[in-house]
């Protein structure tokens, strides 16, 4: 067995608990059944129920430019630790309390800092032990375990609501989500500096070595960190439009009452999309791959209104949940592929407050539009737009670096 051979197993080690520690932080998505248990069981409004997501989600997307810096320096161990203690008092401490500020406080800004930790510090750590022609493999099988989180947590959610109530159940998933990703925050490393993927041949790491780092300063100065950015809000916003409200569309526009099935269908496909996504990725390139999933996704909304059968919709939300989740392989790797990995954790950290802002606008516009126009179509058709423009920036896009001219080979392992 070769050193090379040993770290790289290494690296599945780093990768699989970067995707276990993702998976945690998808307690997260336990709160619509704790929102609608806080609505029926201690009257809160639904305005109230829906606040400490939706701060949590903000926190979360702000946390990850100075999380991301903070793994840059410190180290991936340190920063997931911090991660996974914060985010699970803040879950645990909610159930000291009723009111609805003080579980926003909780549950929302204490929560969400510590998910923008822990999650800063899982993709990074494992893309470094990794040869570059894989680093779209690697992100997609770390930043699925967000996506499958949903498959889980929300039934386990429900069981203990109904077991132990609802301030046992925060307890319950603090406590037990602050102990595994402190545990497994512990496998977070990074390689030692002259490390070697298996599979990076000598002159392909020289290559990579030669290019520059680039710090978030220079990032700012770069139009591609823009067009991410605004590819970023396009298509995250699209996304969560559906996303937000399938249930009600469900039930309005398929006459389906059971919206639980859409939710999981979006649940399962995201993972897959996460993962599937990274993997094609490298074969095909990052922009060609954005190219293929935004168009697909707007020609899918395009249609979305005339799914007016279970059958339809269950296929038209299988292929959003689908394409929404390449969006979250294929944004970090861009900007590993684009910036290098040195300061990815910032770097992409700046990257992801796109999705802070299609956070609030793209929950926000499907609701606005059934409000004032009886249905969401439009909101379909606004999207859908959204996304061939997504998909134009796409193929517009371009690496900020040029390559010097290698052989194929090296180049495809460069």
């Amino acid at each position: 067995m070769s050193a090379s051979q040993g770290s790289n197993r290494r690296g599945w080690v780093v990768a699989l608990a970067g995707l276990g520690v993702n998976l945690l932080l998808g307690t997260l998505y336990a709160w619509g059944v704790m929102g609608k248990a806080l609505v029926m069981q201690w009257q809160w409004t639904k305005t109230e129920a829906a606040l400490p997501f939706a701060v949590s989600t903000a926190v979360f997307a702000v946390m990850m430019v100075f999380a991301g810096r903070a793994q840059d320096k410190l180290g991936p161990r340190r920063v997931a630790t911090l991660g996974g203690l914060l985010f699970g008092l803040g879950v645990a401490a909610s159930s000291l309390f009723t009111s609805p500020l003080a579980i926003l406080l909780c549950f929302g800004a204490l929560g969400g800092a510590g998910i923008g930790l822990a999650y800063s510090a899982t993709t990074p750590a494992a893309v470094k032990w990794f040869p570059a022609a894989r680093k779209g493999l690697i992100t997609g099988v770390v930043v699925s375990g967000v996506g499958a989180a949903a498959l889980f947590m929300s039934p386990l959610t429900q069981y203990l609501l109904a077991k132990v109530g609802i301030a046992n159940t925060f307890m319950i998933l603090g406590l037990g989500a602050a102990c595994a990703i402190v545990l497994l925050a512990q496998l977070l490393t990074n390689p030692p500096a002259d490390y070697l993927p298996a599979g990076q041949t000598a002159t392909a790491s020289k290559h990579l070595a030669a290019r520059k780092d680039t710090d978030w300063h220079e990032m700012l100065r770069t139009p591609q960190f823009y067009l991410l950015w605004l590819m970023y809000v396009l298509t995250a916003s699209a996304g969560l439009m559906v996303i937000a409200n399938v249930p009600l569309i469900a039930k309005e526009q398929a006459h389906w009452e059971a919206g639980f099935v859409p939710v999981m269908l979006l649940a399962l496909f995201n993972t897959l999309g996460r993962f599937g996504s990274g993997a094609l990725s490298d074969r095909l390139g990052r922009t060609s791959t954005m190219v293929l999933a935004f168009a697909l996704q707007a020609i899918n909304l395009f249609f979305f209104a005339q799914y007016t059968t279970p059958m339809s919709l269950a296929l038209g939300t299988s292929l959003v949940g689908l394409c929404y989740g390449t969006i979250f392989t294929l944004m970090p790797a861009a900007t590993a592929d684009y910036y290098g990995l040195r300061n990815m954790g910032v770097n992409y950290g700046l990257v992801f407050t796109g999705f802070g802002v299609a956070g609030v606008f793209g929950s926000l516009l499907g609701g606005r539009v059934r409000d004032l126009f009886g249905s969401f179509d439009l909101a379909y058709l606004i999207c859908a737009g959204m996304l061939l423009a997504a998909a134009v920036l796409a193929f517009l896009l371009r690496s900020p670096q040029a390559r010097d001219a290698l052989p194929e080979s090296d180049r495809k392992a460069a």
